[in-house]
């Protein structure tokens, strides 16, 4: 791995294409210099770099503090079996909670989830961690493991209606959103965490179900989206990270998307049809990925870092800017009637 020295003062370098992870509750020097390579961009934290508030909030002031522009901090903390942090902060129901309230109280649901939405995002932010990969765009087919009850529904038109209201308390506390896990994860049953799964429907079927919710929030121009590691060999033999086909003729020109383009984890084994760490890098940012995620692996990320320095980088600049915190939320959030309510709105459902 080349690192870039280190310095008591924030580097002036502008935000690379790569998302990367960090060991544990701190930075540790190698990772202070790591983060500081030109071709990071971005961070994600898990579970494991959680202990408490006052310790999260002192290690994205570190992460922060590295560079200028910031890193981005991201998190997966859609609620349910998907949040990372839990002590001190609000339980998040799982999403299929507001799809089943929909059914019997459709403004009800709305509302909430627009409520959940600002609250997960407002937690976040007062902590220091800028986004959240949410809300999920898959629909709920009954076939899934892997994302199951995290889909608000299996009807598109509902599943679009609650991921947009989430999508927009999002906004309103301040932070972007991102729709995954495109062009629809909800429909196979394989876990891509652990094998390449296979849709074999036809492209009408995917356009009438599962892209639904994406053009519904295309159309509010939600400021990111996230690949599925799936293959659809209807329409290309190569899931859609790796792929011009999706990237590019369907979701750049067909569906108009303009925003940023996150690649799912290039560790996670759906990914390891396109070869070698580097070799995965390399494809997903050619096929059109602006943001590539290489988690959980260290020699995995020190292999794209080095490689991808050697060649002409293509930073992912305003698309990935647009991801910085809007709003900044008050320390004292919790003392809020806004908080207080939100709370009390969550666990009436939870």
């Amino acid at each position: 791995m080349q690192v870039e020295p280190s310095y008591d003062t924030p580097l002036e370098i502008p935000r690379g294409p790569v998302m990367a992870d960090i060991a544990g509750l701190e930075l540790s020097q190698e990772e202070k210099e790591r983060l500081c390579h030109p071709t990071i961009g971005s961070v994600i934290l898990f579970s494991r770099n959680f202990e408490s508030v006052e310790q999260l909030q002192a290690l994205t002031s570190a992460i922060h503090e590295l560079r200028n522009p910031p890193l981005l901090i991201a998190v997966d903390h859609e609620g349910g079996r998907v949040q990372r942090f839990r002590e001190g902060f609000t339980r998040l129901p799982a999403m299929r909670g507001y799809g089943e309230l929909f059914d019997e109280d459709p403004g009800g649901a709305l509302q909430q989830c627009s409520t959940a939405g600002w609250l997960m995002a407002a937690e976040l932010l007062a902590l220091g961690v800028d986004f959240s990969f949410a809300p999920i765009a898959d629909l709920d087919s009954g076939q899934s493991d892997v994302i199951g009850d995290r889909a608000f529904h299996s009807k598109p038109g509902i599943a679009s209606e609650l991921s947009l209201s989430f999508m927009l308390g999002m906004r309103k506390a301040g932070m972007a959103a991102t729709a995954k896990h495109f062009p629809g994860h909800g429909c196979v049953q394989g876990d891509s965490h652990h094998m390449i799964p296979i849709d074999r429907r036809s492209f009408e079927q995917l356009s009438e179900n599962d892209l639904v919710p994406f053009r519904v929030m295309f159309d509010s121009a939600v400021e990111g989206i996230m690949t599925a590691h799936v293959i659809y060999p209807e329409m290309d033999d190569q899931p859609p990270t790796f792929s011009r086909y999706w990237l590019q003729t369907v979701l750049r020109e067909q569906l108009g998307f303009k925003g940023l383009i996150f690649s799912d984890d290039l560790s996670m084994e759906g990914a390891k049809v396109a070869g070698g760490p580097y070799d995965r890098a390399r494809a997903a940012m050619d096929a059109g990925c602006d943001v590539i995620l290489v988690c959980n692996d260290t020699p995995a990320l020190d292999e794209v870092i080095d490689g991808l320095s050697a060649d002409k980088l293509r930073l992912p600049g305003e698309r990935l800017d647009a991801f910085a915190p809007k709003i900044q939320i008050a320390d004292d959030l919790k003392q809020s009637i806004d908080w207080q309510q939100a709370v009390e709105s969550v666990m009436e459902l939870a």
